[in-house]
């Protein structure tokens, strides 16, 4: 008994250090983190300006997830467009750069008007006499259309460039929900209203299937002109139109078919490739023979990004519009909402610039935004609409305050519909011998029923409030666009729009980027739009989230490409990853039917348009669920 106590005072004693030990290391932690500033960056190395985008070129980054980030998990990395192009343009005339380096090895995409943006920064440098050289083993849609824009485009020998343009399939769970006794009741407005129709169909419908159609001929000329333009050498018409004769042609040797082609201007590996950025930029100081020397794109982006100090406020509404609070990367109602009422009460800012970049989402989180957006306008402060890949359902809006709507031809907009879904589950429990019975007071008592049935009145209500908002959606149209409410009707319906046809259609009033909003809200604050500059208002990065971010740079400096090895570089491999990520579509829609705002303004299409986004935690806790219920 002596032994057994002496035994159990040992465990209690290396429990209790352990505690003590955990303890003292997380609080060291969590002061560092709340201590931690980022460091100052007061010198640039000479070299080459590596852009090693392993992840996507998105507007607004996603804040990282801790808890995996801790774990060890890496999510997928997520590039801010404005820093990507402020460090091209700053390398462009610096003479510490000596050439940019585009490594498209783990691109994952970026939405072609941020992808046109960033091949717009990459021909000023090549004007300014700047090599610019990129490199994959295989090149995809997004990829190719940042290395047309480069001086010299290499491929891996054993890669290839396949372009297969927008397009391709979309999940329907019609069938499945009937299998599982699930009835999907639907409320929407609009005949191209699409986003409801794979609970209620198992196909596309015949009005969805033409605009779909339209949107994506107009989006894959745009980007065979923008190629054709930045590559005239290239045998671009022949090699799109049948790049399975080219193959042929060349024996099944895709990188040989896409020299003959002009396509690429070297095959070669990564070590030919190494030794031909070392000859202009020279090799890196550890003297190893394969590489070459870098700048790197972290570093030289905090060395070179303006200060948030300017005149012009820049409020970012990007990802999904839902209620609530969020972080970046998710256009959380109140979030942003908040953020522009502090920055009307504590900036002296003399006009307001709204950069939509959505899909849509929650009706009530969009009219919050809105009536924000109306206070600065209420304020004297003109306002200009900034239009990125995606500004559609909800995107618009958040849009119609404007004084000025600024697209590009390839953003996607429009989208004017509104719907509700709601599930209801009776034919499930009578598969399995459930039933329910009660007593009502009124006709809604107990509604809406998702076990028993939802009742014809609440349907009847339902779809009336649907109506209601599509007639108010229409309204704020008609008066931003100074049209009638049947004038608006006639191209709302919720069909989707290239910018080109928008602008033609009078959803849109110019052509530009950020930059030329930012100009025209300095002309018609009467600032001169030469000496303007941005005040981006965004939520201040939380101090543990800032550490983390930064340990995790670092790591990637230290450890440079450690994190891509698993990664598929070949042709197939990368076509088959591409597909898995989209088809974790059926997360998001699954979450879109059982949770979220009920009535909502958002776009289906669009989606398929945007780069991938990383799985969140409750991403993962859906698709668990999923897997739980198939296997």
């Amino acid at each position: 008994m002596a032994f057994v106590k002496s035994m159990w005072r040992i465990l209690v004693a290396v429990k209790d250090g352990l505690v003590l030990l955990f303890l003292l290391l997380f609080f060291g932690a969590l002061y560092a983190a709340l201590s931690f500033t980022p460091r100052p960056v007061n010198s640039v190395s000479t070299g080459a300006l590596l852009l090693r985008l392993d992840g996507t070129i998105v507007e607004q980054p996603h804040e990282i997830d801790g808890l995996s980030a801790l774990s060890g998990r890496r999510q997928m990395r997520e590039y801010r467009l404005r820093d990507v192009v402020t460090a091209i343009e700053a390398g462009a005339t610096d003479s510490k750069v000596k050439a940019i380096v585009l490594d498209l090895d783990g691109f994952m995409g970026g939405g072609q008007v941020a992808l046109s943006r960033v091949g717009k920064a990459l021909d000023s440098a090549r004007a300014a006499k700047k090599p610019v050289l990129a490199y994959a083993t295989y090149y995809s849609d997004d990829a190719y259309l940042l290395a047309a824009h480069a001086s010299e485009v290499w491929l891996n020998p054993l890669g290839g460039v396949a372009p297969v343009g927008p397009g391709g399939s979309r999940l329907y769970y019609k069938g499945l929900m009937d299998k599982l006794g699930i009835n999907a009741h639907v409320y929407r407005v609009g005949t191209y209203k699409s986003f409801v129709e794979p609970y209620i169909r198992t196909e596309s419908s015949p009005e969805a299937k033409q605009a779909d159609q339209a949107l994506a001929d107009a989006l894959w000329d745009d980007w065979k002109q923008d190629v054709a333009k930045a590559r005239p050498r290239a045998k671009l018409a022949a090699f799109v139109a049948d790049p399975a004769a080219m193959a042929r042609a060349a024996q099944g040797d895709l990188g040989k078919a896409a020299l003959d082609a002009g396509m690429v201007d070297k095959l070669g590996d990564e070590l030919a490739f190494s030794a031909r950025v070392a000859a202009i930029a020279g090799k890196a100081k550890d003297g190893t023979a394969d590489s070459f020397a870098t700048v790197s794109f972290d570093r030289y982006v905090k060395a070179r990004r303006p200060a948030n100090d300017g005149q012009i406020g820049v409020v970012t509404i990007a990802g999904d519009i839902v209620d609530g609070e969020g972080g970046p990367g998710t256009a959380a109602g109140d979030t942003i909402a908040d953020l522009i009422y502090k920055a009307l009460a504590k900036r002296d800012l003399k006009a307001l610039v709204v950069r939509v970049d959505s899909p849509g989402g929650s009706v009530t989180a969009s009219e919050r935004i809105r009536q924000a957006i109306l206070t600065a306008r209420k304020q004297g402060l003109p306002v200009v609409v900034s239009m990125g890949n995606v500004a559609a359902s909800g995107g618009y809006w958040v849009s119609t305050p404007g004084d000025r709507i600024f697209a590009e031809p390839d953003t996607i907009t429009g989208s004017i519909g509104v719907f509700g879904i709601l599930p209801s589950f009776e034919g499930t429990m009578a598969k399995i011998g459930i039933s329910s019975d009660g007593v009502k007071t009124t006709p809604l008592s107990g509604e809406p029923n998702v076990f028993g049935g939802i009742s014809p009145a609440f349907d009847t209500m339902a779809q009336g409030s649907v109506d209601n908002m599509y007639r108010r959606f229409v309204a704020l149209v008609a008066q931003s666009r100074h049209k009638t409410p049947a004038q608006v009707d006639g191209i709302a319906q919720g069909r989707v729009w290239d910018g080109g046809t928008a602008r033609q259609n009078g959803l849109v009033d110019r052509f530009g980027g950020l930059e030329d909003a930012i100009a025209e809200a300095a002309r018609l604050a009467k600032v001169d739009p030469a000496s303007a500059r941005p005040s981006y208002i965004e939520k201040e990065p939380d101090k543990v989230v800032a550490f983390l971010e930064q340990f995790l740079q670092d790591e990637e400096d230290i450890a440079d490409g450690e994190a891509r090895n698993a990664q598929a570089r070949d042709w197939l491999g990368r076509q088959a990853l591409l597909q898995q990520i989209w088809a974790l579509q059926v997360v998001s829609d699954v979450r879109g039917m059982i949770g979220g705002s009920a009535i909502r303004a958002s776009c289906l299409e669009c989606r398929g348009y945007a780069p991938p986004r990383p799985l969140t935690r409750e991403d993962r806790g859906v698709l668990a669920m999923l897997m739980a219920k198939l296997w």
